[in-house]
């Protein structure tokens, strides 16, 4: 299902993993040995302690991401705000996505390289000096250069708000690691569905602090509250032990870019390489709504009323983690998967096929209730299969590429849409040609790239189901499944 089964043992497949573990994979067995092997002795506490210490990274972690997320929101809340255009917008979505992208890997690196805490406490640190750094340009430049895109004061502000947030993400992949350290392997998948519930409060939090936050206080104090908040998750990570983690595990990672180990990593596990594929497609799509679906509901609502309900809408996040938690993700993943991405371009489509609200409330709350479906299943495979001294790369290697589809839509269609798209749907004979699709309203451009993105996205995930590769990948899981016997745990 999800990896929820106790671990076969090492000479044993993978449940669901279509390959033999290595022996000294933290997914093959829960032995001393092969644990202190990689720096790791899971002895130290007991496994209702080392629960603690994850629920406390897990909370800590939850506030910074809220914490930049909010920040992050309302920049582009303010930006469009103040100037009305979704290249702005447009711009600085893709550009968070962009980076992420390109740091991931190293971001990968350097967990593997050092300590999981170690990694989380510079993480923090970095974030808390980039959002100060903002204040202090909020401070002393005026707000009409900071909204200028011609000037360069836009660009840097937003990039120093954009690196500080892309850091903290540093943070996410040491924390899919700890999961391997201080989760028992038939508990992995639990824990993962707790980070995928984590992120749906993010999101729901996020939103209404975020609209609230511009409308009612204004850019300013929203970056005080961010800065505020960022110190505090740094100090409590102080306080946070984890003994488990005897020294750093052996790592064959080098320097501060491991592009080549990430990727041999990555293609050791066979069919891996296949799954960070699969889970790309649900990105594909991801960047027209990144670059329009703030503009589309801020024409539909206020923002605080907009912040608000997106945060209804974000509630299905929280119900696909259930979801997975108690029933699984069925016996072929990479078919769950696809069928989710079929599902996400059918409400992509439909969703704004009338200037309607609660339709466009509605389809937001839908599509985010299929989004942890497509994350779990790398998640827990990757923690299952991997060894823990390269996970870290692995999931900076998985960052990467998939957060690599969003920027080239969102950089592409914001353009498009602003020069092209949207004044022909507002002319007189765009509406008109438009309105029996679309019905009538402000906002038919937007709607329009929607659908045709959706049907982008549908028949992208229908082809992937006839490639070799998907049968290939579906039938060694089928294999693992049929094979395991749900063993007893060792240790």
């Amino acid at each position: 299902m999800t990896g929820q089964e106790p671990p076969p043992p090492p000479t044993a497949a993978a449940h669901h993993g279509g390959t033999d573990v290595p022996e000294n994979s933290p997914g093959a067995a829960v032995g001393v040995d092969d644990d202190r092997d990689a720096g790791i002795d899971g002895q130290v506490r007991g496994p209702k302690a080392r629960s603690r210490t994850f629920a406390g990274i897990l909370v800590n972690t939850a506030l910074a991401n809220i914490t930049t997320s909010y920040l992050w929101f309302a920049l582009t809340f303010w930006v469009y705000l103040e100037t009305r255009n979704v290249i702005a917008t447009g711009v600085v979505g893709g550009a968070y996505m962009l980076l992420i992208a390109l740091s991931s890997i190293s971001f990968g690196t350097f967990v593997d390289r050092f300590r999981k805490l170690a990694v989380m406490r510079f993480a923090a640190g970095f974030t808390l000096v980039m959002f100060l750094l903002s204040g202090a340009m909020f401070l002393v430049t005026p707000t009409a250069w900071l909204l200028d895109l011609t000037q360069p004061w836009f660009w840097v502000f937003t990039l120093v708000i954009l690196i500080g947030a892309v850091v903290e993400n540093m943070r996410n992949i040491a924390l899919s690691t700890t999961v391997t350290i201080l989760i028992e392997p038939d508990r992995r998948a639990n824990a993962n569905g707790l980070v995928g519930m984590v992120q749906g409060l993010m999101f729901i939090v996020t939103s209404v602090l975020s609209g609230l936050s511009v409308g009612l206080l204004g850019m300013g104090w929203t970056i005080a509250v961010a800065i505020v908040l960022t110190a505090l998750t740094a100090l409590h990570l102080l306080t946070l032990r984890m003994p488990e983690e005897v020294h750093v595990a052996t790592s064959d990672a080098h320097g501060g870019f491991d592009l080549r180990g990430s990727f041999a990593a990555v293609m050791a596990i066979p069919g891996l390489f296949a799954l960070i594929l699969f889970s790309t497609f649900n990105n594909f799509v991801g960047g027209v709504y990144m670059a329009l679906m703030d503009p589309y509901g801020l024409e539909l609502f206020s923002v605080e009323m907009w912040g608000t309900l997106f945060a209804v809408g974000a509630t299905g996040f929280i119900v696909g983690g259930a979801l997975i938690g108690k029933f699984g993700l069925g016996s072929n993943p990479l078919r769950t998967m696809l069928l989710a991405v079929v599902a996400m371009g059918v409400l992509g489509a439909v969703f704004t096929l009338r200037e309607w609200g609660w339709l466009y409330i509605a389809g937001i709350w839908a599509y985010l209730v299929l989004i942890p479906f497509i994350e779990a299943a790398e998640q827990t495979v990757i923690q299952q299969t991997v060894p823990l001294e390269r996970q870290g790369r692995v999931f900076g290697f998985a960052m990467a590429f998939e957060s690599a589809a969003a920027p080239v839509t969102a950089f592409m269609i914001a353009p498009i849409a602003q020069f092209w798209i949207i004044p022909y749907a507002r002319s007189a004979e765009g509406a008109a040609r438009l309105a029996p699709l679309l019905g009538e309203g402000t906002s038919r451009g937007i709607a329009l790239v929607f659908l045709v993105a959706g049907i982008i996205m549908i028949l992208a995930a229908v082809a992937a189901f006839f490639t070799p590769v998907y049968r290939q990948v579906s039938a060694s899981y089928a294999r693992a499944a049929a094979g395991a016997v749900d063993p007893e745990p060792e240790g």
